[in-house]
């Protein structure tokens, strides 16, 4: 009915790009069937952007479970740089190799995705930043979307069966078509307080007919104590400068004593738009920014075979361990010797040179061995923090805080 693939076709590897089809009726032929290391890695990041965020790594677990490998993956929701492997497979290559187009494509945009909210997140602050983006893309791919956002730092996510899979609600406030179905914003407004549960805040949206500082101060007037937000998505033909129209909505508002009411923005915000806001907005709705946001370029690459290290041109041949430092977050890349373990630590153990005094830890982890499950896989709320946490210790590069 849709154009989709199914989850069946996916795992049983016929969303697989034809030259690796004939790739494996080629070595068959041939008798051709070595044992190899395969890591995934990003060359380049999208411009501006020095970190990204793993995403994607429990679908990409459930895609090789079963088959006769081996693969160690940084745990989802680290934050990562270029030329780091992020993911690594060993086995017999024809066991493995029709799956490569599905698994970068399930780690390349649940990646993106998860780092644009990552910044979305940075930027903001403390402030509420939803996901509204779901619309923008396919249907059939919404809850990993939003998913993505979720574990990337969005407090939450519009849409039903997205919220379902993370186990949270759905967060929302009303849309237009509310409003012109019945004729006033307060109308609504009031409607809305009458039918609906108690527990979802009451976010009024300003911007259908009239000016938003006369909107904001009728509903605040008729909602009271129950008003937790107004909402503008003033489209841009109407717009003018943003900012002033928060700062005009906020002193309408605090002049009558509705100081606890929240500025929530939505329409074309992204992280620049949300560090130019910030000092009037007290909440974001992000959609396209998100649900379209470049991918991480990952590529998959052999770099040994059969015990030798080999690689193509541009890449570093040999298996490599990568370490990080818990306290600062600086990572190494080293060399591993054909056999050892790439979750082992570093023999003797090494210290960091950030004077913090915490030793280097291992960041590629096992994922499957030998075809079943080597970790329990953390929920999206866990996730979640451990990107958050990480979140501190970085930077948001490619942007720069309106003077």
């Amino acid at each position: 009915m849709f154009h989709i693939a199914t989850e069946d076709e996916i795992k049983s590897a016929v969303v697989t790009d034809v030259y690796f089809q004939r790739t494996e009726e080629i070595l068959r032929h041939e008798g051709i069937n070595q044992r190899v290391v395969a890591e995934v890695t990003m060359k380049d990041a999208p411009p501006g952007w020095n970190w990204g965020v793993v995403a994607g790594i429990e679908e990409v677990a459930r895609l090789l479970e079963g088959l006769a490998v081996n693969v160690w993956a940084m745990p989802e929701g680290t934050l990562f740089e270029v030329e780091q492997p992020v993911l690594v497979i060993e086995g017999q290559y024809l066991d493995f190799l029709k799956y490569e187009t599905s698994l970068l494509g399930l780690l390349c945009q649940a990646s993106g995705i998860a780092t644009k909210a990552s910044r979305c997140r940075k930027a903001a602050g403390e402030r509420i930043v939803a996901s509204f983006g779901a619309r923008r893309m396919h249907p059939a791919i919404a809850p990993m979307i939003e998913r993505s956002a979720f574990i990337g730092g969005c407090d939450g996510v519009a849409v039903v069966k997205s919220a379902e899979l993370i186990h949270e609600q759905p967060i929302g406030t009303m849309p237009h078509a509310l409003i012109l179905m019945i004729g006033d914003t307060v109308e609504a407004c009031l409607a809305f307080h009458r039918t609906i549960d108690p527990q979802v805040r009451r976010v009024a949206l300003i911007d259908t007919f009239c000016d938003e500082k006369v909107e904001a101060i009728r509903v605040a007037q008729q909602m009271g104590e129950n008003l937790f937000a107004v909402r503008l998505d003033t489209p841009s033909s109407r717009r003018g400068s943003m900012r002033q129209i928060l700062e005009e909505v906020r002193w309408e508002l605090n002049l009558r004593g509705f100081q606890k009411v929240k500025l929530f923005v939505s329409g074309g915000i992204d992280e620049h738009k949300i560090l130019e806001l910030n000092p009037v907005a007290d909440a974001y709705g992000v959609g396209t920014a998100i649900s379209n946001a470049p991918v991480s370029d990952f590529a998959l690459d052999i770099v040994e075979i059969a015990g030798q290290p080999i690689a193509k041109r541009g890449k570093k041949s040999g298996r490599k361990i990568v370490f990080r430092c818990p306290a600062c977050l600086k990572t190494q890349i080293l060399p591993a010797p054909f056999g050892k373990d790439l979750s082992s630590q570093p023999e003797p153990k090494v210290a960091c040179s950030c004077g913090r005094g915490a030793f280097l830890e291992p960041l590629l982890l096992p994922l499957i061995k030998e075809g079943k499950l080597a970790r329990q896989l953390p929920s999206p709320q866990g996730i979640r923090s451990f990107v958050l946490r990480q979140l501190e210790h970085k930077e948001l590069s490619g942007l720069q805080s309106p003077s």
